[in-house]
C-alpha cells in the first residue's frame, strides 16, 4: 500500500519568508499544528522544512523574543525528512520512528510536495485495517457452518 494513497493531500504550507505571525494565523485558520515550508521551484512546491506550533513556542515565545522579527525559514527544523509517495506504509512508519518525527511530508517523483502523513493519520489507517482483520474469523466460521450443513 503506497503512502501516497493515504496521505492528506490538503497541505497547509508556508515559504521561508512567511512571518511567524502569518504562520500562526495559518495554523489557527486551518486547525493544524504544523506547516510545511516550501521553496517554489519550476512551478512546484519543494519541501525544505517544517514549522510546528511547538517551534514557535520554544524558539520565540519561551525566550521572550519579538515574534515579528522572525520568519518560518529562520525557525524551521534542521534537516527535513520526507518520504516518496510510492513508499509503503510500513516503510513510512519505520522512517518516522527512526527520526522521531510525528509528521512527514510526502513527495512525488519530481520532489514536489504531494501530501503529508501524521502519526494520527497512520493510527486511523491501522485501526481500520485491524478492525477489518478482526472480522475475518467470524466470517470464516459462518462460511464453514454453511458449507458443513449441506
Amino acid at each position: 500500500m503506497p503512502i501516497g494513497e493515504f496521505c492528506n493531500r490538503e497541505v497547509v504550507f508556508a515559504t521561508r519568508t512567511t512571518s511567524i505571525i502569518e504562520a500562526a494565523e495559518l495554523m489557527r485558520r486551518y486547525h493544524v499544528g504544523d506547516l510545511v515550508v516550501v521553496d517554489e521551484i519550476a512551478g512546484k512546491r519543494v519541501p525544505v522544512g517544517m514549522v510546528t506550533d511547538r517551534d514557535i513556542v520554544i524558539e520565540i515565545v519561551a525566550k521572550s523574543l519579538p515574534v515579528a522579527d522572525f520568519s518560518a525559514g529562520e525557525i524551521m527544523g534542521g534537516q527535513l525528512v520526507s518520504v516518496q509517495e510510492t513508499a509503503g506504509v510500513v516503510e513510512t512508519i519505520r522512517l518516522m520512528r527512526a527520526h522521531g518525527i510525528r509528521r512527514i511530508p510526502v513527495i512525488g517523483q519530481d520532489g514536489g510536495l504531494v501530501g503529508i502523513m501524521s502519526v494520527d493519520d497512520l493510527l486511523d489507517l491501522l485501526a481500520e485495517e485491524l478492525a477489518a482483520l478482526a472480522k475475518v474469523a467470524p466470517r470464516e466460521q459462518a462460511r464453514e457452518a454453511r458449507t458443513r450443513e449441506r
